[in-house]
């Protein structure tokens, strides 16, 4: 296969949700090979934001944003196989810094992963001491989602991880409808373990993820949060609430 014929698929999820297990979904796929948050070097570079293993990161895929953009755009992946079609990339939208040109997404086929702020908030500060709208990436999914609005005229497919949760093997069917790739009974279960696509972080991040074999029980959260807290996560209610008027159901 050619470069210009690999189907290119980015889905922009924030922090604390369920992209990588839907990461998981998508690499159990023959057809599909995935790249795990490639933008994170470059994100940590420009906001100096030292997250685990931030220099090990930064040194792994580099503070350039720009030949990142081009080989997820235009080049194979080096673990593509006469077998793959589908090129899977795992993106977090508060990694789209201001000096990131957007153009690039213009190449994929994107779509969106949303939770609600209180149980994005409540799960980000079991690994963090504070956190911001931006730190959550709501701001940052709003932008791109209208980005892509306007310059396609098209809705791009959101979906929201506790419908993904109730109803794994629907939602899936849909998204792939959505996305123009055939659904795989394959994404529905996985081996649990690490795999070589993870990000170098994953020791620090996916204990659960892990431990998985398939998309976990949808289970309603009792999220206690201090008053300052609620105030952030109502800050990014509007912005999840714009994505939501549009998701898939």
């Amino acid at each position: 296969m050619k470069p210009d014929q690999l189907i290119r698929i980015a889905m922009w999820s924030g922090p604390r949700n369920i992209s990588t297990a839907m990461m998981r979904a998508w690499e159990n796929r023959q057809d599909t090979v995935v790249v795990d948050e490639p933008l994170y070097g470059p994100y940590l570079a420009t906001t100096g934001k030292k997250h685990a293993a931030y220099e090990a990161i930064r040194l792994v895929q580099g503070n350039d944003w720009r030949p990142i953009v081009k080989n997820l755009t235009e080049k194979m992946p080096e673990d593509a196989t006469e077998l793959t079609h589908i090129y899977y990339q795992k993106h977090m939208s508060h990694h789209l810094t201001d000096d990131l040109e957007l153009d690039f997404v213009d190449h994929l086929r994107n779509g969106f992963l949303i939770r609600h702020p209180n149980d994005v908030l409540a799960s980000y500060l079991r690994k963090h001491h504070r956190a911001t709208p931006a730190d959550l990436g709501f701001p940052q999914q709003v932008k791109l989602f209208n980005w892509i609005k306007q310059r396609t005229g098209k809705t791009p497919p959101i979906l929201e991880s506790k419908d993904i949760l109730m109803d794994p093997k629907g939602m899936l069917i849909k998204l792939c409808t959505a996305l123009e790739v055939p659904f795989d009974t394959a994404m529905l279960s996985w081996p649990k373990g690490y795999r070589d696509s993870d990000g170098i972080w994953a020791e620090h991040w996916y204990n659960r993820v892990i431990e998985s074999t398939g998309f976990s029980e949808y289970k309603p959260k009792e999220n206690k949060l201090s008053l300052e807290e609620q105030r952030i996560a109502d800050e990014c209610l509007p912005y999840f609430e714009t994505l939501a008027e549009h998701k898939i159901s």
